[in-house]
């Protein structure tokens, strides 16, 4: 099984994240200090740590400064409040894989833990993704489409996210409820047409040719 080390100070919150931790059927050690953190780090195996930036005492970064000086290649997803473009950088020039801004989703989370293990697997951490000219970066959050920059709502970017994994193919409905949404079930609403076409609206506007397309009686192809 995965094993998480959860560094967060603050113990409600810890406490939540490792609950729905393993309901995603992840374990993990939650520790609430850099310092324990660190102890945990160099004594245990784990394969992801989610850790907070702003804590008493040895905050995220300097944690994560000491382990990477150690030679510690695991994978880190930094949490926090400070959520600018200068923050995430500077999390990330730290040493961070990837870095999520509080508040944050469950689904996003196990997302993106379910990415660093991916990477980890492959030997690489993949940050960009390109669809012809469509650009995707999952570290700044910024997503381009030539030279024009579009905005996307976090659950845009999901959506988008997983439509340029599977680029060439048809998506169904339900694999958009299961993997972007984290439904097992039709709640018989429009929430996957209202997103595609607000998501269509941003990613074609302006352009000759379009990129996301319709397939009838299947779902939605992304097209370079």
């Amino acid at each position: 099984m995965t094993h998480i080390l959860i560094v967060e100070d603050d113990v409600e919150a810890a406490l939540t994240m490792q609950k729905g931790l393993k309901e995603q059927g992840f374990d993990s050690t939650v520790t609430h200090d850099g310092e324990a953190g660190l102890k945990a780090l160099r004594g245990g195996a784990f394969d992801v740590v989610v850790l907070d930036r702003m804590m008493p005492g040895l905050d995220g970064v300097s944690m994560l400064e000491i382990a990477r000086s150690e030679g510690m290649d695991i994978p880190v997803l930094f949490l926090s409040a400070l959520g600018e473009l200068e923050d995430r950088v500077y999390g990330l020039k730290a040493g961070a894989d990837d870095y999520l801004v509080k508040p944050y989703a469950l689904v996003e989370l196990v997302a993106r833990v379910e990415a660093l293990l991916r990477r980890k697997d492959t030997g690489a951490v993949e940050s960009v993704l390109r669809v012809g000219e469509l650009e995707m970066n999952l570290i700044t959050r910024v997503v381009k489409r030539g030279t024009t920059e579009i905005d996307l709502q976090p659950r845009e970017f999901q959506l988008l996210e997983f439509l340029m994994r599977h680029v060439g193919q048809s998506v169904t409905r339900t694999m958009l409820l299961e993997k972007v949404w984290a439904y097992h079930f039709d709640p018989q609403t429009n929430v996957i047409d209202v997103h595609i076409s607000r998501l269509r609206a941003k990613l074609d506007k302006g352009f000759d040719k379009p990129m996301l397309h319709t397939v009838r009686g299947e779902g939605y192809q992304l097209k370079a």
